[in-house]
């Protein structure tokens, strides 16, 4: 066993680690970075349609041309901005940046908006199905392979479609938070999610249960250890209710959330992540997994048997965190270091 340190936070383990790992020159290239970005037509047969049909992928390509190439993909509420810029900011701007472990100044960044049902005119959106539109848009930008994919979360889940999918588009995967299956607990928590979202559209307020799901998504989200250390303040009694500590921030969350986000599509989104399912010994590629202490969503246990059955040479690092699933968002620094050892050792 071969430890890695990442500062800040321990790392608990790592399994299969390369005892050594190349160094990244900041020098990689000295191209002045670049961003681009489209709506680009693509063809798809859809895994739960009967038909393939035509449909239009947006996607954002950013950083030095030349530079290797790698795919980053966030969980369903990310999109094709990875990395911000005056305008705006990305959805990853703690770990994508310049001086960051993803910069645009060594690599080419390219992000994706998730396609739902409704871009597809299917019943539900497949993981497999995001994996080929990223197949098919390589193809269209004339992008032969991918040095590396990087995805959290349900973008993790997206990757280790596309490693089984298109092995030879593909030269390393690092899947963060993300697993080979949905766990059963976590896909009962969406179940109810979702059945608040379909209560709130036929009522005719489905903001209201758009921002009522994503309370329920922050609790499983984060760990019983934060909310603990942060909402120690005994529960009150005010204007006839009794009110928490966490309420105040799990209805701001809410309400941020239900303003960026439709209700069909978030329904599809969560589905899709239900729906997903992966062989692990189809994946042969070079893997690197990351995951979290705290995460109620994808335990241990289930990366665990990923590396154990996955078609490939695997690495398994677990980070110490009290923010559970989203410490892919919050972890920048332990993160980031870790970020860019497993890049190194691929030379990216």
């Amino acid at each position: 066993m071969s430890l890695l340190a990442a500062p800040a936070l321990p790392l608990l383990d790592a399994v299969a680690c390369e005892p050594t790992l190349a160094a990244v020159s900041a020098a990689a290239t000295t191209a002045t970075a670049s961003v681009s970005e489209g709506e680009t037509p693509i063809r798809l047969q859809p895994r739960h349609g009967a038909a393939a049909r035509d449909v239009r992928l947006r996607w954002r390509l950013h950083g030095a041309a030349g530079a290797p190439l790698l795919a980053v993909l966030g969980g369903i509420s990310a999109d094709r901005r990875v990395t911000g810029d005056a305008d705006a900011p990305g959805w990853w701007d703690s770990l994508c940046g310049a001086g960051r472990a993803i910069d645009p100044a060594r690599q080419r960044i390219l992000g994706i908006d998730w396609l739902d049902a409704c871009d597809l005119g299917t019943p539900a959106v497949d993981s497999a199905d995001q994996a080929d539109a990223l197949a098919a848009l390589l193809d269209t930008l004339a992008l032969p392979r991918l040095h590396a994919l990087v995805g959290s979360s349900y973008g993790a889940m997206v990757g280790l479609a596309f490693a089984a999918r298109h092995p030879q588009r593909l030269q390393r995967l690092i899947a963060i938070a993300g697993a080979h299956r949905a766990h059963p607990q976590a896909a009962a928590l969406r179940a109810v999610q979702r059945s608040v979202v379909r209560f709130g559209i036929a009522r005719g307020g489905p903001e209201q249960a758009v921002a009522l799901a994503r309370q329920l998504a922050m609790i499983g989200y984060r760990s019983p250890r934060e909310l603990a250390r942060r909402f120690t303040a005994p529960a009150t009694l005010l204007e006839g209710r009794v009110h928490v500590a966490a309420e105040g921030w799990l209805q701001a969350a809410g309400a941020r959330f239900a303003q960026r986000f439709d209700a069909e599509r978030f329904l599809s989104l969560s589905e899709s992540i239900d729906l997903h399912a992966v062989d692990p010994a189809a994946v042969r590629v070079p893997a690197a997994l990351i995951g979290f202490s705290t995460d109620q969503l994808v335990p241990l246990s289930d990366l665990c048997a990923l590396q154990r059955e996955l078609g490939a040479t695997c690495e398994l690092h677990v980070l110490d965190s009290d923010y559970g699933h989203d410490a892919f968002l919050k972890e920048a620094v332990a993160l980031g270091a870790l970020l860019r050892r497993c890049l190194a050792s691929c030379g990216g």
